[in-house]
C-alpha cells in the first residue's frame, strides 16, 4: 500500500555519456522535489556526474541526497548504508516528495536502486526508467553485434567460479563478462583455457571520455584494470548471411 501520491524513480543515466540519457530520465530528473546517488568515500559519484548537465537545468527548490557507500567494506556495513538511506527516502516521500535515484546504466542491471527498491516497494509505489546498460555501450563500442539469428548469449559476473565461467564460455555464442578488470589475469587464464581469448574484446569505461579498447586480449598485460570494464567474447564465424 503506498503512504502517498509521490513515487520514488529508479532512474537510468546511461554508460557514461551525458548524451546518452533518455529525454524520459532527464525529464523526471529536473522535476524530482530530491535526487540521490551513490557516492563513495571521497564523495564522488559516477551516476551524478553523468547527470550533471540535466542537474543543472532541474527546478531551483530540488535538494540532492548522497548515500555514501564503500565497495570495500563488507556487506553488513552496505546493507547498513541501505537501510538508513531507505529511512531517510520514505520520510521524504511521507512529505509527498517525489524522489528520484539516480543509476549508472540500467536501475535494474546490477544497479544500487535494487537494494533500496527492495526496502521501499512495499510502502510506496516504485518506477523504474531504463538506461542504456553498459553490455550495449560496449558493443557499440566495440562495432560488434551481441547476437544474430540463432545465437545465444549469457551476460554473466567476474565473481563467478572459475567452474561457471568455464561453463558459459562453452555453452554460449556470445558471452558479457562484467566487472572484469579486478578479475582480469584470472579471466586471461579462464578464457586461454576455454580457447576463445582470440575471440575476445576488453574495454574500460565504455563512452567515458577516458574509454579504452583493447581487440588482442594478448596485449593485455596481468594487471588489474578499473572495476568498470567488460570482456565481450563472440564467435569468430557468425551467420551475417544465410540463404
Amino acid at each position: 500500500m503506498n503512504i502517498g501520491e509521490s513515487i520514488f524513480y529508479g532512474v537510468g543515466v546511461g554508460p557514461g555519456d551525458p548524451e546518452l540519457i533518455t529525454l524520459k530520465a532527464a525529464r523526471i530528473i529536473r522535476n524530482a522535489d530530491i535526487v540521490c546517488y551513490i557516492i563513495n568515500v571521497n564523495g564522488e559519484s559516477v551516476a551524478k556526474n553523468i547527470a550533471l548537465d540535466v542537474l543543472a537545468d532541474s527546478k531551483k527548490a530540488q535538494v540532492t541526497l548522497p548515500i555514501e557507500i564503500s565497495m570495500s567494506i563488507g556487506r553488513t556495513d552496505i546493507n547498513k548504508a541501505y537501510d538508513n538511506a531507505s529511512i531517510e527516502i520514505l520520510s521524504s516521500l511521507r512529505e509527498g516528495k517525489n524522489v528520484a535515484f539516480l543509476c549508472e546504466g540500467d536501475p535494474l542491471f546490477f544497479g544500487s536502486f535494487i537494494y533500496l527498491m527492495d526496502r521501499i516497494s512495499e510502502q510506496q509505489e516504485c518506477k523504474i526508467i531504463p538506461g542504456i546498460t553498459s553490455v550495449n555501450a560496449a558493443s557499440a563500442q566495440l562495432t560488434t553485434p551481441l547476437t544474430i539469428l540463432s545465437e545465444d548469449m549469457a551476460i554473466i559476473s567476474s565473481r563467478s567460479t572459475d567452474e561457471k565461467i568455464l561453463a558459459t564460455l562453452s555453452a554460449y555464442d556470445t558471452v558479457a563478462i562484467l566487472k572484469a578488470g579486478p578479475q582480469l589475469p584470472r579471466l586471461t587464464k579462464l578464457l586461454q583455457t576455454a580457447s576463445r581469448d582470440d575471440e575476445t574484446q576488453y574495454i574500460e569505461y565504455a563512452t567515458h571520455k577516458n574509454e579504452r579498447i583493447v581487440k588482442d586480449l594478448s596485449l593485455l598485460s596481468d594487471n588489474k584494470g578499473p572495476y568498470f570494464s567488460l570482456l565481450l567474447i563472440t564467435r569468430k564465424e557468425r551467420e551475417y548471411r544465410c540463404d
